[in-house]
């Protein structure tokens, strides 16, 4: 599970997103304008110490972007290049915010949900010391290939990222691994085929077919 906080965040995440997405390679919709949500899912850090949120997102009328990213409360060694920004939390203090695929906490979690359809994290808050249940925006479905899959944090070495062209339309991916297991997170997501060697897809309101997330290569 996921608790959430009633909090104020400054900047917003979607502000935080304006200037730190037209620079991303895969990047498309009208640099500068106001990024707006689409629809949103959390995956749940066992130490409870990293917040694991992915945004799907347009910039002006631009396409949806999928923006996994990863909330920390002190800065991530060697992740300069995945930086996204700083926000105040009016309740956790300042945060650093990383483009997920950098962060070694992400891989592991993206391949439970891909390969044994592990699924997303419920979201609470807590009123009046009692679990108040957010409903989830999107629904999220998984592929169950019965391949192990790695339960730890990547190791520094083993997360690796980097824009290639995909399968279907001109989307980019960014590819991570973990231990064996190498998994492609597409930032421009359509409907697609799940590939044999499994997948993640996912579907919200208007969006009714579903889109491809992220697969393993």
């Amino acid at each position: 599970m996921a608790l959430l906080h009633r909090a104020e965040l400054r900047p917003s995440k979607l502000e935080l997103l304006v200037p730190w997405l037209p620079g991303r390679s895969w990047f498309a919709g009208e640099a500068g304008a106001e990024v707006t949500r689409v629809a949103a899912y959390r995956f749940d850090d066992p130490a409870g110490e990293v917040g694991v949120e992915t945004l799907l997102v347009r910039a002006g009328d631009g396409p949806v972007l999928q923006v996994p990213l990863t909330y920390r409360g002190a800065p991530l060694a060697g992740a300069d290049d995945f930086f996204v920004g700083l926000v105040e939390h009016s309740v956790l203090g300042r945060r650093w915010v990383y483009d997920a695929c950098g962060d070694p906490v992400y891989p592991p979690l993206l391949a439970a949900a891909a390969l044994a359809d592990a699924g997303q994290a419920e979201e609470y808050f807590e009123v009046d010391g009692k679990r108040e249940m957010r409903p989830a925006s999107m629904t999220l479905t998984g592929s169950r290939t019965g391949r192990p899959v790695p339960t730890g944090p990547a190791s520094a070495g083993s997360v690796s990222a980097g824009s290639v062209s995909t399968g279907s339309g001109d989307g980019g991916v960014t590819v991570v691994r973990v231990g064996d297991v190498e998994l492609a997170v597409v930032r421009r997501p359509v409907p697609a085929e799940v590939p044999g060697s499994g997948g993640l897809t996912g579907t919200w309101s208007g969006q009714d077919e579903p889109v491809l997330l992220a697969y393993a290569r």
